[in-house]
């Protein structure tokens, strides 16, 4: 079993603090990924994320990370969390319209509800699709901090109900998975989904 996982870690908007302590946690190695070079020798990547879907793609451009990365997803699992699992998609919303990693065929647009936005706070997942992630974790409640939500139709994993409105709280494409909600901050649920990660 590999578990060397690579974090990527793209200045303000990738937070890995928590990640990494979850990640070994879990039963993990963790290695920081930087700059392309460091890529060599992972064999999983997570991509975190906080803050907007703009800053985020210029982050990872500004420290030539976007080929790198595509690469790396043709052959590595990878696992993108929250604005990580945003950047997957190819259009974002978020201060004006960005171009994003274009892995799943999604946009990311701001979450409209009859209630308060930014969405905060622990919230049941409704697994929609038998994974390997989320094995073990259906009905599980994790820890949620979002304002924007992925539009997709056809890669859907898990759905979440937020004030009557469904939205799509986890994906999958092939070796790429995603998830809205924060792992690291989600306990118990958010170690057993990184050993279920690690496990792939």
């Amino acid at each position: 079993m590999s578990n060397l996982i690579g974090i990527i870690n793209y200045g303000i908007a990738g937070n890995i603090h928590s990640i990494k302590k979850a990640i070994v946690k879990a039963g993990g190695t963790v290695k920081v990924i930087n700059k392309k070079e460091d890529m060599t020798g992972v064999d999983k990547i997570v991509i975190p994320g906080v803050g907007s879907f703009k800053d985020a793609m210029t982050e990872l451009e500004n420290e030539k990370l976007i080929e790198p990365l595509k690469e790396a997803m043709k052959s590595k699992p990878v696992l993108g969390i929250c604005l990580g699992m945003q950047i997957l998609s190819s259009l974002g919303f978020e201060y004006g319209i960005t171009n994003g990693l274009d892995i799943i065929k999604a946009e990311v647009k701001p979450m409209i509800v009859n209630g308060k936005v930014p969405h905060v706070g622990f919230n049941t997942i409704e697994v929609v699709k038998s994974n390997p992630i989320l094995k073990g974790l259906e009905k599980e409640e994790f820890y949620f901090m979002h304002s924007y939500e992925v539009v997709n139709y056809t890669d859907i994993l898990s759905l979440t109900d937020y004030l009557g409105h469904k939205f799509v709280s986890s994906i999958q494409k092939d070796n790429i998975y995603g998830v809205q909600f924060h792992p690291e901050k989600s306990r118990k649920a958010g170690i057993k989904l990184f050993e279920n990660f690690i496990n792939l």
